[in-house]
């Protein structure tokens, strides 16, 4: 050790330190009264070194070889120091000798890792810089394991634990929400930024955010340039793990010092006290690594072949990610890890839920086989301290398994419902055929989620989310236009179910633009007209475009920011919008508990229509469909809903309700704003109780009273 480091060494350290031989549990660092404990997994390391930095300086202070007779206990190597504070970083060289297998062993002394554990990182503090080599030969970026100082004073506040039947989620990505100019915040891109812009989101009527990735993931990871400007792409979406526990220090304004931790407790907490729920997009399936010739940060590092699904003969990943690697989740370390993370981000941070993403690998074995019963899924749904937390699955994954439906461990999974979305979109477009599918989405999916004994809320009903066109490009490209993204277009799905109304992009045409803004308000209102849980992409409810690019990912720039000068353009759809999730909330008949089952008397709480009363038209000709809602949960109030995607207007047969009652208009997509959605207590009583003429392709709601 060289005077200088000797002389930052004495300034982080107290009179007592001491080093140790330590626990082996928990895994990562541990604060104890006297110090730090570090305990990390590796089975097949035959050496292990901890590494310890001060903050201000990237060069190693002290490098601690741990004995395999003492710091070690079974594959766990640990060790305590006494008189060391928070505030110091730290990582792991670890080696295999002899190493007979570099292919599947994949150990190198020169690379200083990441503690899987780490509840922050050093390094990434600055959106979109890539960090330098801390050192000599390092093969991989500045990033150290932070032990952050990490008293918080959450008062009162714990998570909300609103029901999901009841719940309105609105998916949005942490920096593109606030970074466009237009966002008039303080703090843009950033957790503070978000926090902003709660009072809108409030007004807008969601009660839940659903964040995609915040944990730390490096944006600079790329090598892709877009090819129209030569300017460099970013994983702006984040589906690249690095640290699963570590909130990601460039979303902070303070990032130094771990401060990245208490500034997304305090988003938390301030989402909490507006009734808003806080749902992490989180990515287990696979990491930042990629394939063989990836970026070594952590886990390869530590153990290769125990954390990621490779071929034990030749070491090739298995790749049922479509990132390059596969995590090994159904693997007894593995999986105790993945509880941890959850664990954590409940108890430590008050998270409400986790959306996983690409979650069918979450069902496959240490030979990459799709199992009955996963181990982790069974373990993630019944472990008691995630009893109340939201789980909600992607239930597919990047190798053609399709689990929408039949997600295992199904009693307490709620799924995205891919079959919603395109189901959805194939009716409102114009197809034929589509009636009798979508009395079954509108109706709670009961052909996925009710022979296995869950609920219409276990359907998670979209039309967009981040991985697609957004609702406005939906209604204006019929083809994707992902040049930009540097993969010659070649990206992207190729069928989105989508209709130009006409005319391929932007346009000023008068009948095309009503008509397109027309169709986002059908999406919108049937989104929320349908039984499951309704979720949103961040500003379709203002018409934000991606200019027809349906896989934006590498796109930080006003291709994905969510521009704010939008809401002034169209703000009559904002307030279509934030009137049908309003309507949605305050109508129980929308939002059951249960399928549509006969009482003794066999008669439903639902009945399904076509022009003509009592008749609906199921056959592959039809692109019409009403249906009524009587009244649920004590609310008295009938509700009548006529959907037409025909070209031309139809007459539809209203129920009669009797003497007591009479229909009024709540909302009609064909009519112009503020007559599109009435006003609570401001809805219209129709002159013709018994016929409402309703336009092409709109529809329309009415109440009684």
């Amino acid at each position: 050790m060289n005077k200088d480091n000797r002389e930052k060494l004495l300034e982080i350290i107290k009179p007592n330190f001491n080093i140790s031989r330590g626990s082996p549990v928990p895994f990562g660092p541990t604060l104890t009264r006297e110090g730090i404990n570090f305990a990390v997994f590796s089975k097949n390391a035959t050496s292990v070194i901890l590494v310890l930095y001060s903050p201000e300086d990237k060069t190693p202070l002290l490098e601690i070889p741990l004995d395999p007779r003492f710091n070690k206990t079974g594959d766990v190597w640990h060790v305590h120091i006494s008189g060391l504070d928070p505030g110091i970083e730290y990582g792991y060289r670890l080696e295999r000798k002899p190493n007979d297998d570099l292919l599947i062993h994949r150990f190198d002394p020169e690379v200083v890792l990441i503690d899987p554990y780490a509840k922050a990182l050093s390094g990434g503090d600055e959106w979109g810089v890539q960090q330098l080599p801390a050192h000599g030969k390092t093969k991989r970026i500045a990033r150290h394991s932070l032990i952050a100082k990490d008293h918080y004073d959450w008062e009162t506040d714990q998570p909300l634990n609103i029901p999901l039947a009841d719940s309105v989620i609105y998916e949005l990505h942490v920096r593109g929400f606030t970074q466009h100019p237009s966002s008039g915040v303080k703090k843009p891109g950033t957790f503070k930024g978000l926090a902003e812009k709660i009072p809108y989101l409030k007004d807008l009527g969601i009660t839940a955010v659903e964040l995609l990735p915040i944990n730390e993931f490096d944006e600079t990871h790329t090598d892709k340039k877009n090819p129209l400007t030569d300017m460099p792409l970013l994983n702006y979406w984040g589906y690249d793990s690095i640290c699963f526990f570590a909130p990601k220090a460039s979303y902070a304004t303070h990032n130094t010092h771990g401060y990245q931790i208490k500034e997304f407790k305090d988003l938390v907490k301030a989402f909490h006290q507006a009734g808003i729920e806080v749902i992490l997009d989180i990515v287990f399936n696979h990491t930042a690594e990629g394939g063989g010739n990836g970026t070594t940060f952590s886990f390869r590092g530590l153990d290769n072949s125990i954390y990621y699904l490779i071929d034990k003969k030749t070491g090739q990943y298995y790749n049922f990610s479509g990132c390059g690697n596969t995590l090994n989740c159904n693997h007894p370390v593995v999986r105790d890890l993945i509880m941890d993370c959850l664990r954590y981000w409940v108890v430590e941070m008050h998270v409400d839920g986790f959306r996983f993403d690409l979650a069918a690998i979450l069902g496959r074995g240490r030979d990459g086989a799709v199992l009955a019963n996963p181990p982790l899924l069974e373990h993630i749904a019944a472990d008691p301290v995630l009893a109340n937390t939201k789980i909600i699955a992607e239930a597919w994954d990047a190798a053609g398994l399709y689990q929408v439906g039949s997600f295992p461990a199904w009693q307490r999974w709620a799924e995205w419902n891919g079959k919603f979305r395109d189901d959805l979109r194939r009716y409102i477009r114009g197809e034929k055929g589509m009636v009798g599918t979508l009395a079954t989405r509108l109706s709670g999916s009961a052909d996925l989620y009710q022979q296995s004994g869950r609920a219409p809320y276990h359907s998670i009903n979209f039309i967009t989310s981040h991985d697609g066109f957004t609702l406005y490009d939906l209604v204006s490209y019929n083809r994707k236009y992902n040049t930009e993204n540097g993969e010659n277009n070649r990206d992207g799905s190729n069928e989105n179910l989508s209709w130009n109304c006409g005319k391929e992009g932007p346009t000023d045409h008068p009948r095309i633009t009503a008509l397109r803004k027309k169709q986002i308000k059908n999406m919108s209102l049937l989104l929320m007209l349908a039984q499951g849980v309704p979720m949103l992409l961040a500003g379709d409810e203002m018409g934000r475009t991606q200019r027809g690019n349906n896989n934006a990912y590498c796109q930080d720039n006003e291709v994905s920011w969510v521009n704010w000068y939008l809401l002034k353009e169209n703000a009559d759809l904002f307030q279509f919008i934030k009137n049908a999730i309003h309507f949605r909330k305050k109508h129980p008949a929308l939002h059951r508990r249960t399928f549509f089952v006969p009482d003794k008397n066999g008669k439903y709480d639902i009945t399904w229509h076509g022009i003509i009363q009592n008749e609906p038209d199921w056959s592959g000709a039809s692109r019409c469909l009403a249906f009524h809602l009587f009244p649920y949960h004590g609310n008295e109030t009938h509700i009548y809903v006529i959907s037409n995607t025909n070209s031309k207007a139809q007459n539809f047969q209203l129920p009669v309700l009797g003497s007591k009652y009479r229909w009024f208009l709540a909302a009609d997509t064909a009519r112009e704003h503020p007559e599109d959605f009435c006003e609570p207590g401001r809805e219209k009583g129709l002159d013709n109780p018994g016929v409402y003429q309703t336009q092409s392709r709109s529809t329309v709601v009415l109440i009684s009273k």
